[in-house]
C-alpha cells in the first residue's frame, strides 16, 4: 500500500521516550525522514550517545510503523545522538562544556577517584566527548591512574593568552593538579591556596567543546566543594559509598550538603562501590564483606536512583596501579559494570536537562 511521509511522521508520534514521558515527535528527536515505495528510513536523535535504552527506542519505532502504516514496510532506522544541555547564557568559565559532573564521597576510602576515573572512560566509550579534572587536590590520583606520573602538560596562546591544554588519555582529556607538583612531596596549603590552585584547572586550561566533564572531588564536605558549586554550573552530583555503615552516614552528610537550600544542586544518584567481593577463582560468586545492599537503601531513603552497584575484585586494583583503568577491559564483567553506570549517570542527566531548571552557579550569601 502507498503511504507519505506524514504517514510515518504520525506513527512515531505514538512512540515515547521511555524517560521522558513524551513522543519522540513533539521532543524533536526524528530527522531525515524519508519514504521510497515502502522503504522508510529516518534518524533518532537520542540525548546521549550512552542511552541504556537505544534498542528499545528502535524496536518500538519499527513496531509502530508497521502497525499503523504499513506491515511490509522495510523501516531503517539511524540511531544518532544530540547531548542535551541545561547551562544558562553568558557563564564564563568551561563555555565548551555541555554538563559537569561531581563525584563526591562524603569520606575517603570509598573509591570514589577510581569511579570517577572509570565513569569518565565509559561515558568516552559510547562516543561521547569527555574531560576529567582531578579536583582532589591533596591527594591527586588520576595521573597514576591513567600512567602519566611524569607528565607536563603542554600550553597554548589564544588572544594573547597562555592555557595550558589538557593530557589526552585512552580518548578523554585530563587534568589533575598532580601533573605540576612534585608527586613525592605533601601538598602543605591552607584552603584559600588549594581553592586557587582548583580554579586555575577550570579558568586557564583549554577545554574546548565537551559533552560531559567529570570532576572528581575530594573526600567530605568543604572548601573545595564550595569553590566548585561557586564557579561552576554543576549538572548534578554522584554520590559514592560503600555498603558499610560508617560510610553510608558520611554519604548521608554529602547528600545533605549538596540538597541543603543554599545549595540545591541536583543528585543524579547514588553509586554503591564495594557492593560484594567476588574472587577471581569463583566468578559467580558474592561475597558482602561490607555488608549488604547499604547503597541501595540509602538510596531509597533519600529517594534517589541507585546509579550502579560495582563489585570489589582485584582486576579494579590491578588496573588502577597499572595506569590503565578497568573500563578498558573489554572482556571484564566489571567493566561492563562502569559502561552500565555511565549509561545510566547520561540517562539522569538527560532527565534532569529536560525536567529541571538551567544550571547556574550557586550564590552563597551567608
Amino acid at each position: 500500500m502507498a503511504f507519505s511521509k506524514e504517514d510515518v511522521i504520525n506513527a512515531l508520534r505514538t512512540v515515547n521516550d521511555p524517560d521522558l514521558k513524551r513522543d519522540l515527535v513533539s521532543l524533536n528527536m526524528i530527522e531525515d525522514v524519508q519514504v521510497e515505495g515502502n522503504k522508510v528510513s529516518f534518524k533518532v536523535v537520542l540525548t546521549t550517545p550512552a542511552c541504556p535504552l537505544k534498542d528499545k527506542i528502535k524496536k518500538d519505532c519499527i513496531a509502530a510503523i508497521q502497525k499503523l502504516v504499513d506491515p511490509w514496510a522495510e523501516v531503517n532506522v539511524e540511531m544518532t545522538s544530540r547531548v542535551t544541555t541545561r547551562r544558562a547564557d553568558k557563564q564564563p568559565l568551561l563555555q565548551g562544556v555541555k554538563n559537569i559532573i561531581a563525584v563526591a564521597s562524603g569520606k575517603g576510602g570509598v573509591g570514589k577517584s577510581t569511579v570517577a576515573a572509570n565513569l569518565a572512560v565509559a561515558l568516552g566509550r559510547t562516543g561521547a566527548r569527555v574531560g576529567l579534572i582531578d579536583a582532589d587536590i591533596y591527594g591527586p590520583s588520576v595521573p597514576l591512574m591513567f600512567n602519566e606520573m611524569n607528565t607536563k602538560p603542554a600550553a597554548v596562546e589564544k588572544n594573547g593568552k597562555a592555557y595550558v591544554v589538557p593530557v589526552r588519555k585512552y580518548g578523554i582529556d585530563i587534568l589533575s593538579i598532580g601533573f605540576f607538583v612534585d608527586p613525592a612531596k605533601a601538598l602543605v596549603w591552607r584552603g584559600p591556596m588549594a581553592s586557587n590552585a582548583l580554579t586555575q584547572l577550570f579558568s586557564e586550561a583549554d577545554w574546548g567543546e565537551l559533552d560531559y566533564l567529570v570532576i572528581d572531588m575530594p573526600p567530605g564536605t568543604g572548601d573545595i566543594h564550595l569553590t566548585i558549586v561557586q564557579q561552576l554550573p554543576v549538572t548534578g552530583v554522584c554520590i559514592v559509598t560503600t555498603p558499610q555503615e560508617v560510610a553510608l552516614a558520611d554519604a548521608r552528610k554529602a547528600i545533605g550538603m549538596f540538597t541543603q537550600e543554599s545549595i540545591n544542586v541536583p543528585i543524579l544518584g547514588l553509586i554503591e562501590n564495594m557492593a560484594w567481593f567476588t574472587p577471581a577463582e569463583l566468578p559467580e560468586n558474592k561475597y558482602f564483606i561490607f555488608g549488604k545492599e547499604g547503597g541501595k537503601r540509602l538510596a531509597e531513603e533519600h529517594n534517589i536512583p541507585l546509579l550502579g552497584q560495582i563489585p570489589l575484585v582485584q582486576g579494579i586494583c590491578e588496573s588502577g596501579d597499572k595506569g590503565s583503568p578497568i573500563a578498558l577491559d573489554f572482556s571484564s564483567p566489571v567493566s561492563e559494570a562502569f559502561v552500565k553506570l555511565a549509561e545510566n549517570t547520561a540517562q539522569q542527566i538527560a532527565i534532569r536537562n529536560a525536567t529541571l531548571a538551567p544550571t547556574k552557579i550557586v550564590e552563597i550569601t551567608k
